[in-house]
């Protein structure tokens, strides 16, 4: 089964449409303001309604009340949410649409545990534990901390870059990988030669 790839932090219609010609499974939408990729859901409804078919459009959120993940979800045509805070189970499944939960891996902490807790999520996201940073470190982790046999898909993310997400495919045979600063030229400005290269590595790797 072929590696899906996700192309995060989307703030640019152009990028959004060359990462879909090149390959990308998914493109991820990031509604956290504290992020240098954070973008408005006006502009966000646009690159989703221009996503061609088979195009998955991911909303990611970090702590968010009910009330703004609604908001966004009323402007934004989103396949698929992915919380990065502390958000229960009950609040990730609470609003129609199918999720990823994000865990930041450090030294203790028990996936299998974590993923039986959300065991309604379609997967779990694992990224690298930075201390008051939720996500687009570009930062990796020790992949030997991730157990043979979640019981749930597997979504690879963290300081992926086409130099090493080929080895880390080989090694950790996740679902899906996901990465943002390692395809950029700039934070929320995607450079199409990384990302044609990213794809090509990870398709060199599924062979």
């Amino acid at each position: 089964m072929s590696t899906a790839v996700k192309i995060c932090g989307i703030t640019r219609m152009p990028d959004a449409l060359m990462a879909a010609r090149l390959g990308a499974h998914a493109i991820g939408l990031v509604f956290y303001a504290g992020s240098p990729r954070h973008i408005a859901p006006a502009a966000a409804a646009l690159i989703a309604r221009r996503l061609p078919p088979f195009v998955t459009s991911v909303g990611l959120f970090v702590n968010a009340d009910a009330q703004q993940v609604a908001r966004v979800l009323a402007q934004v045509p989103l396949n698929l949410l992915q919380f990065h805070g502390d958000e229960p189970p009950e609040f990730c499944a609470g609003f129609g649409v199918p999720y990823l939960k994000a865990v930041r891996v450090k030294p203790g902490i028990d996936l299998i545990e974590y993923a039986r807790r959300y065991e309604g999520a379609r997967g779990l996201l694992l990224d690298a534990y930075v201390e008051s940073t939720p996500g687009g470190t570009g930062t990796t982790f020790d992949w030997d901390m991730i157990p043979r046999q979640l019981p749930l898909p597997l979504v690879l993310s963290g300081g992926l870059t086409a130099d090493n997400v080929a080895a880390a495919i080989r090694r950790v045979r996740p679902a899906a990988v996901d990465v943002s600063s390692g395809v950029e030229s700039a934070p929320g400005v995607k450079d199409e030669h990384k990302i044609a290269a990213f794809i090509r590595s990870v398709r060199n790797a599924d062979v």
